[in-house]
């Protein structure tokens, strides 16, 4: 026996791809958005692991030779800090030798 199915029209055709393509927008501009916010976090982790690693060292410098180290540079050579400086700003302010130094740490955006 034989069964017609009904035909859809043009237009329900239509919208059905037209709501398809109005789906796929959202879920693209949504996935973007949340990718950025994503990228944002792990910009603000990086900066603070940075910000950490700098910290500890010069705490070592302290320990061991009784003042804070004079410069980010000193820490780079005589403790082995590595900072990918293309990637961070690291700005390192000395008050005096039995003073903490000061330490911000910025992400080059890019």
């Amino acid at each position: 026996m034989y069964h017609d199915r009904p035909r859809r029209s043009v237009r329900r055709i239509v919208a059905g791809i037209l709501a398809a393509l109005v789906l796929a927008a959202v879920l693209a501009g949504g996935g973007l958005l949340l990718a950025r916010r994503i990228q944002k976090d792990l910009a603000v982790q990086g900066a603070q692991a940075v910000y950490t690693a700098v910290m500890d060292q010069a705490l070592q410098c302290y320990a061991l030779e009784g003042a804070w180290p004079s410069s980010l540079e000193y820490l780079e050579q005589h403790y082995g800090l590595q900072i990918n400086h293309n990637r961070y700003i690291v700005a390192y302010e000395v008050f005096a030798s039995n003073q903490p130094p000061a330490v911000t740490v910025l992400t080059v955006e890019g």
